[in-house]
């Protein structure tokens, strides 16, 4: 039964991919900004209200209160697609976000992630990579725009942890944005790149800003790290 909700979801994922960001790359050149914008949070909004509805999958969040302020630098941490969709459809918009380039090669969906003003980065790239962020994530940033980077750079399991890269506190200490870290245990109810999906209660945690004013970007990037981690141990490891 599982596995026939997560297939019957996935389906409707496409879907609403194909019809959604479809009609938003195709009517690109009529629409605003704001209008895209707007778009990208409502398709995020409706495919997390169909893993509820399907697969059973809801959650419960503490401290949606500390994501008032804009802009933010978002630091989230990364186990399944289901955070990409939570974060896109709670967080203030308008809303950029760091992801690996290969995303862009999707059809359709590549086209929409450059519409969203999105901040693609080459993994191989080293110091370079880091220049795209800084650069793209500060003229974002001075837009109003809130800016989403993963300190880990990609999806680590449950239960596990990953190397915490500097780009986002770089990034939030050149432009002495608040950095807001989030916790989450999205990984115990998705196996990880694939499809199943298990029905229970994701727990998140949405942290206090933390400033990154006056500070050096190691010592804002150990403090979301240690806030993260810390986190992750009191959240439960199975559903």
């Amino acid at each position: 039964m599982i596995w026939l909700r997560s297939i019957a979801y996935f389906m409707l994922l496409v879907l609403s991919t194909v019809l959604l960001v479809g009609f938003g790359v195709l009517f690109a050149r009529w629409m605003s900004q704001k209008q895209i914008d707007r778009l990208a949070q409502q398709w995020a909004c409706l495919n997390l209200w169909l893993q509820k509805m399907i697969c059973g999958l809801k959650y419960e969040v503490q401290g949606r209160e500390h994501l008032q302020k804009s802009p933010l630098v978002v630091m989230p941490k990364h186990q399944s697609s289901w955070e990409i969709l939570a974060l896109l459809c709670w967080l203030p918009s308008p809303q950029s976000w760091v992801l690996k380039k290969e995303l862009l090669d999707i059809p359709v969906f590549g086209r929409g992630l450059l519409l969203h003003r999105s901040i693609p980065v080459d993994r191989k790239a080293g110091r370079r990579s880091m220049l795209q962020v800084l650069k793209a994530g500060t003229r974002n940033l001075r837009d109003g725009r809130t800016v989403i980077i993963f300190p880990e750079g990609t999806r680590v399991k449950s239960g596990q942890k990953g190397r915490y890269n500097p780009g986002g506190a770089l990034l939030a200490t050149k432009t002495a944005a608040d950095v807001v870290p989030v916790a989450h245990n999205s990984g115990v109810f998705s196996d990880g790149k694939g499809l199943k999906k298990y029905p229970g209660v994701i727990q998140v945690r949405i942290g206090a800003p933390i400033s990154a004013t006056g500070k050096t970007a190691e010592v804002v990037m150990a403090e979301v790290e240690s806030w993260i981690e810390t986190e992750m141990k009191t959240l439960p490891l199975r559903p």
